[in-house]
């Protein structure tokens, strides 16, 4: 009897500010790879109508032309739409412990709000920085296996 095997569906939308400006660098063969953090911010009244609120930190990837435009425009503070995949991979520490990273691979990123945040990347870009602009990238092949053997972080 055959089973049915029904593909899974692996896609994350994130709205939130960056919590630091990104860092760019460049895995051994030469791949651009941005990294940042995004918080979102959940809010609402508890039962006895007190105000709460709950920030969750992501860890973003970002690969390739579309890392660089992130590390170009994007700046701590920032709004910004994700849209990617999740991802966790493991390694040893020095002492031998295993590590996790959860993170999320994007894929697509949309400036948002003003372009406050990105006037000094305009300035050394001679270009205005993107507001409400939209960037797609979909992934390379080499992504997914440099993802985890050339992460330089």
């Amino acid at each position: 009897m055959e089973e049915d095997i029904m593909a899974g569906v692996n896609k994350v939308i994130l709205i939130g500010n960056l919590g630091k400006d990104p860092e760019l660098r460049y895995t051994p063969n030469g791949q651009p790879v941005a990294s940042f953090s995004l918080a979102t911010t959940e809010r609402w009244n508890d039962k006895n109508n007190q105000k709460q609120e709950k920030t969750e930190w992501h860890n973003i990837v970002v690969w390739g032309k579309l890392g660089e435009l992130a590390n170009q425009y994007l700046k701590k503070g920032r709004p910004a739409y994700i849209e990617g995949r999740i991802t966790t991979r493991s390694w040893d520490d020095r002492d031998g412990n295993k590590k996790y990273r959860t993170e999320i691979i994007a894929n697509q990123i949309q400036f948002l709000g003003s372009s406050q945040g990105g006037a000094d990347a305009a300035a050394a870009s001679d270009a205005p920085p993107p507001t409400d602009t939209q960037f797609d990238q979909s992934p390379a092949p080499d992504q997914n296996a440099a993802a985890h053997d050339d992460l330089p972080f």
